[in-house]
């Protein structure tokens, strides 16, 4: 009797090569985005800061600029692209690779990212929050006399 090859062995030589270009690229595009959604937040209490500074120097009440509700919106849009980045990643491993996320290398990369962006978007989400929530104290005008 012949012993005939084993049934993972005959699945494993039509495999393909598990980390190709496009899968680094996409791996790369989830810390880019959760990088940028954390500097918009950053941005928009800067913004916040100068206008309040704005207002003070003139001694009245300026309207708030559209400019801080644009980077605050950004943030959570681009922490949310992220993680939508990495799920689509993940889908696309398993599809070509037939394994998971986590089992190569730009994968590996993307998921980390994404579980530490978790607690960004959470940030981002304040943050936002903070932005159109009006201040209950109001900014102090100072010496306008």
């Amino acid at each position: 009797m012949e012993n005939s090859p084993s049934a993972a062995a005959l699945h494993d030589t039509g495999r393909k090569s598990p980390v190709a270009p496009g899968m680094v690229i996409a791996a790369l595009l989830v810390p880019v985005l959760a990088a940028l959604g954390v500097v918009s937040s950053y941005k928009v209490q800067t913004i916040h800061g100068d206008w309040i500074d704005r207002q003070q120097a003139v001694c009245r009440h300026l309207p708030l600029p559209t400019l801080e509700h644009v980077a605050a919106w950004s943030g959570p849009v681009l922490g949310i692209s992220a993680m939508a980045v990495c799920a689509l990643l993940a889908r696309w491993i398993r599809r070509r690779c037939g394994v998971r996320i986590w089992d190569t290398w730009p994968g590996l990369l993307a998921f980390v990212v994404a579980l530490l962006n978790v607690l960004a978007i959470l940030l981002e989400l304040f943050t936002l929050w903070a932005a159109h929530t009006p201040d209950g104290s109001g900014p102090v005008l100072g010496d306008c006399g």
